[in-house]
């Protein structure tokens, strides 16, 4: 089992400047030193939640002058917002910078708000990811791109600078839904998933599926599958339970409108705003009894170990451990060392 590092942080510092991304730095560069497999951050627009992170190739440029051996990754692209090209060079110049060290995680995209930076139809957006992934593909290995210029005239263009890696790792963002694990086993790609919408017994279902795919459509290739799972880690349950109790309630709340909003498409009658307070707290106070006992890692190493172990039955290659959720920096940083006992049980 891999050890990675993820960050979706709500963005509610009041200070501005450097400070805000002393966890991204500091969490980052303790995984490089301790032989930590990536560092993910994702691309989230227009709200709080997330609101550190409107663009990974950024962030990731950041990570390869802090960084020396772990992998810079994008969890992820939301590829419809963005032409390809401009995909391929942005992550182009982060390879380049760390010396061949990125990966790109390509997502559809969760709101039709996001979609202001876009042409691309909402509706659309699935069947446009996919197309740009391998357009993306195309263009890091040097080939030409057909486009329109400004007037209107056919032209073909490279991307540039050519990168360092001759093939770009790629993976597809999935909430849970099986025909995106099935989609991401026909492009030949990894799979970046979360427990948000689905549990243990579902997710072991979707990575047969991919796995099964995988195999039988890429000469008994096995894909790749990362799980991101809110982190932390301490001297006791209760220790944690306490340290935690009061942020990952507040990140709760912050991102319950975002989920929310995301789950009307399947049900239009539901609406957030109609609940009233006590139903609110009901709800924020049910999903974090659910993370914390059963979809994160959270008291000691020990107690997450069996956690770990049954999501590696299942085919999990990758924990991807979310761990900016409000706790203090110092406090996560200092903590990072009871997540790198665990590792070390894995490693």
């Amino acid at each position: 089992m891999e050890f990675s590092l993820f960050y979706f942080a709500d963005d509610s510092t009041p200070e501005g400047g450097a400070g805000r991304y002393e966890l991204l730095l500091e969490g980052a560069r303790f995984a490089d030193r301790h032989g930590w497999r990536a560092v993910w951050t994702p691309e989230r627009h227009f709200h709080a939640f997330g609101g550190l992170y409107p663009n990974p190739a950024v962030t990731g440029a950041a990570l390869a002058l802090a960084t020396e051996n772990i992998h810079i990754r994008a969890g992820s692209v939301v590829a419809p917002l963005h032409h390809p090209l401009r995909i391929a060079e942005e992550w182009s110049v982060v390879d380049n910078l760390s010396g061949g060290r990125v990966g790109v995680s390509f997502a559809s995209g969760w709101h039709p708000v996001d979609f202001a930076l876009s042409s691309t139809r909402y509706e659309d957006r699935k069947r446009v990811m996919i197309d740009h992934v391998e357009q993306v593909r195309s263009l890091w290995g040097g080939a030409e791109l057909e486009v329109l210029d400004g007037s209107g005239t056919p032209a073909k263009v490279r991307a540039f600078p050519p990168p360092v890696q001759k093939e770009l790792p790629v993976w597809i963002t999935s909430a849970g839904e099986v025909d995106t694990f099935r989609a991401a086993a026909r492009a030949r790609a990894g799979v970046l998933t979360h427990l948000l919408h689905q549990d243990a017994d579902g997710l072991a279902a979707n990575i047969a599926e991919y796995r099964r795919i995988c195999r039988e459509e890429h000469g008994g290739w096995d894909g790749h599958v990362a799980l991101m799972v809110h982190t932390f880690l301490g001297e006791s349950p209760e220790e944690v339970r306490a340290t935690v109790h009061a942020p990952l309630h507040g990140y709760l709340r912050s991102s319950l409108h975002l989920v929310t909003r995301s789950l009307r498409e399947n049900d239009p009658e539901f609406d957030v705003d109609l609940l009233d307070k006590e139903d609110i707290d009901f709800l924020v106070s049910q999903s974090f009894d659910t993370y914390f006992h059963e979809r994160g890692l959270f008291g000691t190493p020990g107690d997450a170990r069996p956690r770990v172990e049954r999501l590696a039955s299942v085919g999990v290659d990758e924990i991807a451990c979310l761990i900016d959720f409000g706790v203090d920096p110092q406090t996560v940083l200092a903590a990072l060392r009871h997540v790198e006992s665990l590792r070390q049980m894995f490693a």
